[in-house]
Parts: C-alpha cells; structure tokens; sequence
C-alpha cells in the first residue's frame, strides 16, 4: 500500500534533502578516528558500519556506531512526522536511510544500513521496530552470523508491518530492506558458500 502524499512535494523535497544530510554523517569513520582506531574503510571489509567497528576489538565504539546510525533514522523521521506529518516521516526515514547507504561526505560509500533501518522502523512503527530487532537478536544468537541476522530482521519487517496494521509504512520498508538485501549482496554469496565469517562466543 503506497501511503497518502498530502504535504506539497516541495515541502517534502526540502525534507528530503535534509533527512539525507542527516542520514549520511559517516559515524562509524567519525568514532574510529575519535577513539584512535584508525581510517574505518582502511579496517576489515571496509565498511563504516557498526559491525566493521565491532571488528578493531572496540566493542563501545560498535555499539555507539550501531547506536548513533540507528538514531540519525529515527531522529530524522520523528522530527518530520512531529514538524509535518505521517508523509513527511516516510520520505524522511527513506531519505535518511538512503544517505547511510551513499552519504555525500564520504564519496557515497556508505554503510549497509541494518543500524538505520531498524531506526527508522521503530520511529515509523514501534511495535514493527520490535519485532525487527527481535528477530536481529535471535538470529544473531543462533547463528553468530551478524550479516544474516541483519538481512532476516530486515526482509521480515514489512511483513511484521502488514499483519500489525501498518500498511501504510509496508511500502517504505520494501523499498529499504531490498536496498539491504542489495548492499549485502556479496555476504548473501559468502553465506551460500558458507564462507562468512561469523562473530566467536566468548568462553565462559
């Protein structure tokens, strides 16, 4: 279901433009120099992710990665929602996710975006951005796959969107999770071929 557009189209263009500023401040890159991690895309796969992050051995700069992407979303879609309307919210979570992906301040090499999806899932959606970080959790537990934690939470929340009564926001989430599903199209390779790294428990 495509939402209704009711805010005038250069209203949501300004918003738009915006939400993508937002959405494209790398700070994976900003937290590794920060803490003394080096150059981001220098490390590991090279992503500017939460997860490439997590790889240097820095667990609180992961997390504070994974937090602040999550939170550029949602700050983005909450704030045209509260300033505009439920329209206005959906181009800004798309707009914003779309400048994780190819953030302009970075030559457009951005993220694969599993951080800012679910952000933007819980501000179009609460209950919808449980579930998907649900899902993300147990996933992850049973697999110690992070890129297919990511891609399973992602793929199932438009259908979490649909059966909990959010039709309206199904259309952006399709639209964002095969952005995911593009962006992680050499893990999907990796884990057929069962060559994914995954992330070691910890020993007890």
């Amino acid at each position: 279901m495509i939402p209704d557009l009711v805010t005038p189209l250069w209203l949501l263009g300004l918003v738009g433009l915006g939400s993508y500023a937002l959405g494209s401040i790398p700070f994976g890159v900003v937290i590794a120099r920060a803490m003394g991690l080096g150059d981001l895309r220098a490390i590991g796969s090279g992503n500017i992710g939460a997860t490439n992050v997590m790889r240097t051995g820095n667990k609180a700069a992961g997390v504070a990665t994974f937090a602040l992407d999550a939170l550029k979303g949602a700050v983005a879609a909450l704030l045209a929602g509260w300033l505009i309307g439920p329209d206005a919210a959906q181009a800004a979570a798309l707009a914003a996710f779309i400048g994780h992906l190819y953030p302009v301040y970075i030559g457009f090499r951005g993220g694969k975006g599993v951080a800012t999806f679910i952000g933007i899932t819980l501000a179009l959606a609460w209950p919808v951005g449980l579930a998907t970080c649900a899902t993300w959790i147990i996933t992850f537990k049973a697999s110690r796959y992070s890129s297919l934690a990511g891609l399973t939470a992602c793929g199932m929340s438009s259908i979490y969107a649909g059966f909990m009564g959010y039709a309206p926001i199904v259309a952006v989430l399709v639209v964002a999770k095969l952005l995911v599903f593009y962006k992680h199209r050499e893990n999907i390779i990796r884990l057929w071929n069962r060559t994914e790294p995954r992330f070691k428990k910890k020993p007890r």
